[in-house]
């Protein structure tokens, strides 16, 4: 592995499928509100479950997400798009919330975070 090939690898719980507006003023913010939803099978936030992918913030403050789910037939998949853009939408200065739903790459537990691994006894 290269050096180049190293600092591109994600972390656990870090976004892996485009780059994140992290240096943006809104950036913690938003990822605190997006630490508010829970999958309602784990007892653990999305973000350090590792569903959230990205998260890009322009210019105007309009945001996207890319988000996936721990498996496809998740049943709450037609929801849990919906609850990230809800925790987003209310903060102030925020122009709109896009959520996109990826399946590629497909999360495994190695996206968890050190939190989530403690949470659920794996630490």
């Amino acid at each position: 592995m290269t050096e180049a090939t190293a600092a591109a690898e994600p972390k656990p719980g870090e976004p892996i499928i485009r780059e994140s507006s992290e240096d943006h003023p809104k950036y913690e913010e938003i990822v605190e509100a997006i630490r508010s939803v829970y999958d309602p099978e784990i007892p653990v936030n999305i973000f350090d479950l590792g569903l959230i992918y990205s998260i890009r913030i322009d210019g105007e403050n309009a945001v996207e997400v890319d988000m996936t789910l721990t498996a496809p037939g998740c049943p709450v998949a037609g929801e849990m798009p919906g609850w990230v853009a809800d925790a987003v939408e209310p903060l102030p200065g925020i122009k709109q919330v896009d959520v996109q739903l990826v399946w590629e790459p497909p999360w495994d537990m190695g996206r968890l975070s050190d939190e989530a691994r403690l949470e659920l006894g794996f630490m």
